[in-house]
């Protein structure tokens, strides 16, 4: 157990709210009944909806749903972008106690298949542009095809065209939902397999919000430009409304726009990514106007480039560790100095870092993160239709991230790598995101990837797979020749391939297990057999 106190944010309060406060339909009432005018959600274009109007789209939106038979407990898929539709689409199904199941705009094929299959929905609103993936589709799951836009003309069976506003008079029975009640289902990244649907009760989402953007007051404005499919999205938006900020809804995010949208809508925090953006930041040369923005707090990945911008665009930030399954059960204090540092267990939660056998791991060493809440409903229900994966990642009654962290002897968290990711090679553990990083330092370098393939030795060899910048020279030996003073003997790669890009899931994130799948293919490079052989160091 972590030997320093809780990390506790004066915004943050771990005992649960009355449910008005977290169940959504609920906090939407209570928003229109104290400030019916005040100006609630913007959106990208212009457009904007006040507190009163926002609570009428969402019956007029759950009263279209309702004529088609959706229900409490039922599963809708919505395959929207950012944007009215979606919100609308969204709190009409949560008014009527139905669980709204946001998609990926990037998915297809089999993992469109899939992930409609796995949500057990009837129903599917969608985008007009993309229902023409659901026509190449072996097996359309669903019953009905909502298709926001007036007219729709498509062979695919069950298709509709719906517009939520003309039924803002129908009328709809709220549903008495709780705090344990289901309210959305987010699918994970499929890094390591297909994709899961994490059944998100209201108060896991209220909670999540809480620990991630619960600085936001009556007196913000909360940019939000990461896709409501991501729980980022979801919980940037939640936090607006449960704190009465105000909103203002992107499609997505834009580097180029970044500032200029800040500046436009007044923005004093984001969801963007502004963690990935600091070294972009960081080498932009300097001026006089760059803390003349409004920004005030941020929430993001805490590097050096972070601590070194802060000051000079002028907000303050928290960083932390979260996954759909949990809601921020890491935090640090406002404005950390400690790079890299993932903070520490917020009051609330408890954090672990144990072995394969769920023993403690001593300070220093890596081991997995376990996770586990002092009050219920706070965390994931389950994996939907999946109970060997639920059982899996519960056991001995703490939650397994499968992240490889280590805390140091004040209390604060870091992370290591993807449990799946870390690689066993002669007798040590190395960390595939530490191969990474020194890589991408060398020059001609674009993108990298470290992973473990089969060794005649046993455990493991270290593969490299490198995506080098165009015209540079791909050269594997000088690579190894910069690598070798830089590292330990047993962390530098012995094989190295080229590739024209990584193969990545539909979030952008790196399918490290087709890389490992694929293992040595006829292309790759191999150091040892070039003569650059390594041996443990050995002192007199």
């Amino acid at each position: 157990m972590s030997k320093s106190a809780a990390c506790h944010p004066p915004w943050l309060d771990p005992a649960p709210p009355p449910r008005t406060d977290a169940v959504l339909p609920e906090v939407l009432e209570r928003n229109a009944l104290e400030s019916p005018d005040r100006e609630q959600i913007r959106f990208e274009g212009g457009a904007a909806w006040t507190c009163d109007q926002t609570a009428q789209r969402m019956r007029a939106a759950a009263a279209l749903f309702a004529a088609r038979g959706v229900k409490q407990g039922d599963t809708v898929v919505v395959w929207l972008p950012n944007g009215a539709d979606l919100l609308a689409a969204w709190f009409g199904l949560n008014y009527l106690g139905a669980v709204f199941v946001p998609l990926n705009l990037e998915f297809r094929g089999a993992l469109l298949e899939h992930a409609l299959r796995e949500s057990g929905a009837a129903v599917l609103v969608i985008h007009p542009e993309l229902v023409e993936r659901l026509e190449q589709l072996s097996e359309l799951p669903v019953r009905d095809v909502l298709v926001c836009a007036q007219t729709i003309d498509s062979p695919v069976p069950g298709v509709q065209a719906i517009e939520f506003w003309p039924h803002h008079n129908a009328e709809a029975v709220k549903a008495a939902s709780e705090a344990w009640h289901p309210q959305m289902v987010i699918f994970t990244s499929g890094t390591t397999g297909p994709s899961k649907g994490v059944l998100c009760p209201y108060l896991h989402m209220y909670s999540t919000a809480q620990a991630t953007y619960g600085y936001l007051t009556s007196s913000d404005t909360m940019l939000v430009e990461l896709p409501i499919f991501h729980v980022g999205g979801a919980a940037a938006v939640l936090a607006g409304l449960c704190n009465r900020a105000t909103l203002a809804i992107y499609a997505g995010f834009s580097t180029g726009s970044y500032w200029e949208r800040i500046r436009k809508e007044n923005a004093t925090s984001t969801s963007g990514l502004i963690g990935s953006m600091a070294s972009f930041l960081y080498n932009t040369p300097a001026t006089p106007e760059d803390a003349d923005n409004p920004l005030r707090m941020l929430t993001l990945m805490l590097n050096a480039h972070v601590l070194a911008i802060a000051p000079r665009f002028g907000f303050s930030y928290i960083s932390g560790f979260n996954m759909t399954e949990l809601s921020g059960p890491l935090i640090t204090d406002v404005d950390c100095q400690v790079a890299g540092s993932l903070g520490r267990p917020r009051s609330g939660c408890e954090c672990r870092v144990v072995d394969e056998h769920d023993y403690d791991v001593p300070d220093g060493e890596p081991g997995e993160l376990v996770v586990r809440s002092e009050y219920p409903w706070t965390m994931a229900l389950e994996y939907l239709n999946r109970p060997e994966a639920t059982a899996k990642a519960w056991r001995n009654g703490w939650f397994h991230t499968g992240d490889l962290v280590r805390r140091d002897s004040d209390g604060n968290f870091f992370f290591v790598d993807r449990k799946k990711d870390a690689i066993r090679r002669r007798g040590e553990n190395v960390s595939s995101l530490e191969v990474e990083a020194e890589a991408l330092s060398f020059p001609g370098v674009a993108e990298v990837c470290a992973v473990g393939v089969a060794s005649e030795h046993g455990e493991e060899e270290i593969l490299l797979v490198v995506v080098w910048q165009s015209g540079a020279e791909a050269c594997f030996q000088t690579l190894a020749e910069y690598l070798i003073p830089r590292m330990a003997y047993f962390a530098v790669p012995r094989y190295f391939r080229s590739v024209e890009a990584l193969p990545r899931t539909p979030t952008n994130k790196v399918r490290k297990v087709e890389l490992r799948e694929a293992g040595l293919t006829d292309d790759c490079w191999d150091r040892e057999a070039a003569g650059l052989r390594l041996r443990r160091t050995r002192l007199n």
